[in-house]
């Protein structure tokens, strides 16, 4: 006679605890120093081009993050750091939209460096690091933001008939020796999306428009950018007499995607079709990240993966993700099928600077969410926070032992360095599993989890690269 087996439940749940212990004990840790989320200071950075550096061997600049080229007024850390959530999901929902657009890829090449040095910030919906160029002849120095996600280059331009509020006086074409405007019939002008043209047919125009509403029209033309002493000339640039938007002070947009129009692709003969940058959090006091061109931007010690092509869409710079380890052991679910970038343009995974929290297809970011949970578990649980559900209370604290997250990019794993991705979220002690779900099948890795790495685009040989400890 067959006879059921009932277990106590107090006995089931204290052997699953026991499970549940052996296995998080099996995983591999790291420490995290806990920090409080800071208030930025606004950035004093000199205007003229002879305070910067010229000694640099390539072509580099100073980059800033947004909320210290200006921090809105009276704002807190948390309402500062709620803002950029919510730019955030402007972005990823413009950047998903973007991806079903249709283009085609270009590829430079090239020879001599140049650098720049980059600053952090939240730009709605365009780009969160800022640095500062040379425009026209004689320069004339604004902050730029810098935007992997998008490719036309452009500044604010007199007359202004509608512009947004800047930190720089607005850049005047009529005083630049080096400024030429771009005729309607043009090959470069052509190269628009949309080109448009003067009532008389003399001169093209262009349109950008961004996923929360902003925008910039003008003239299109080519002009002279300056970076610490460098020189690039004739770059197609869009001068803009109506521009609207929450730029945060930025007198314009340099663009770093992979299309035609972007300075990478532009001038990629100039430095060897090679940039890096290296992103620091904006609560960073010691010193800022920076941008490099040339073979100088290419660290001896970078792990590479292959860019994949997008045949709907060149702007965006597209890798094989094949994997997620959670304390040494690779999350079941999570493999290279969940990030396929499929022939019809849809799905992948993009590398991008404009994007803060990394966001993967929801059953991936589910599998891994889960995993972190239980190598956490010791972890005191806290409310959820915006878009993330799985957050701790750390006060009290001064270092926490949490598990180790890896990347497995298709030939480079990316060990992420804890601050990377359980981040503060508040001045309480709150810290938070900084990835998100997403319902769109594109996978976008932000630089919240780049923070720290140079990140290699060597557009010569067609791949990207993560050098660890890279703003050393």
């Amino acid at each position: 006679m067959a006879h059921s087996l009932k277990m106590d439940p107090k006995l089931l749940s204290i052997l699953f605890s026991l499970l549940l212990l052996s296995f998080s004990s099996a995983l591999q840790y790291q420490t995290l120093v806990i920090t409080s989320l800071p208030k930025p200071k606004t950035l004093s950075w000199p205007h003229s081009q002879s305070t910067l550096l010229d000694s640099d061997p390539g072509f580099a600049l100073d980059l800033h993050h947004v909320d210290n080229v200006s921090p809105a007024f009276n704002s807190t850390p948390e309402s500062l750091f709620e803002l950029r959530l919510k730019r955030d999901a402007v972005r990823v929902k413009a950047l998903s939209t973007l991806a079903t657009a249709a283009n085609s890829s270009s590829k430079p090449k090239g020879a001599s460096d140049f650098s720049s040095t980059v600053i952090s910030g939240f730009a709605q919906g365009s780009g969160e690091y800022f640095t500062r160029i040379g425009v026209g002849t004689p320069p004339k120095y604004a902050f730029m933001v810098l935007d992997t996600g998008s490719d036309i280059v452009w500044i604010q331009c007199s007359p202004c008939r509608r512009c947004y509020s800047q930190s720089d006086p607005v850049f005047d074409p009529r005083k630049s020796s080096s400024f030429l405007g771009v005729s309607c019939g043009s090959p470069l002008c052509r190269l628009l999306d949309s080109p448009g043209c003067t009532s008389d047919r003399k001169k093209c125009l262009y349109e950008v428009s961004y996923g929360d509403g902003s925008f910039t029209v003008g003239e299109f033309s080519t002009e002279t950018l300056t970076f610490r002493g460098t020189k690039v000339d004739k770059v197609a640039l869009g001068c803009g007499h109506d521009d609207e938007g929450l730029f945060v002070g930025a007198a314009g947009l340099l663009g770093l995607g992979r299309g035609k129009l972007s300075f990478p692709i532009q001038s990629g003969r100039q430095f060897g079709g090679k940039f890096s940058y290296c992103l620091v959090d904006r609560s960073a006091t010691s010193k800022p990240s920076s941008i490099m061109f040339g073979q100088s931007a290419v660290p001896r010690n970078a792990v590479f993966t292959p860019l994949l092509a997008n045949p709907k869409l060149d702007t965006f710079y597209y890798v094989g993700l094949n994997g997620i380890s959670v304390g040494g052991t690779r999350v079941p679910g999570i493999t290279a099928s969940a990030f396929s970038l499929e022939s019809s343009g849809d799905g992948g995974v993009i590398v991008d600077s404009g994007t803060s929290v990394t966001r993967l297809t929801q059953p991936a970011y589910e599998a891994l969410r889960d995993a972190f949970r239980v190598g956490a578990s010791n972890l005191k649980r806290a409310p959820d926070f915006s878009l993330f559900d799985t957050c701790f209370d750390l006060s009290g604290k001064t270092v926490v032992k949490v598990p180790t997250v890896v990347l497995h990019f298709s030939g480079a794993e990316v060990s992420l360095p804890a601050s990377n991705y359980l981040i503060p979220v508040n001045t309480d002690g709150r810290f938070c599993f900084a990835f998100a779900g997403t319902t769109s099948g594109l996978s976008i890795i932000g630089n919240i989890q780049q923070q720290s790495f140079r990140v290699v685009f060597d557009l010569a040989n067609n791949r990207v690269g993560f050098s660890p400890r890279g703003c050393d």
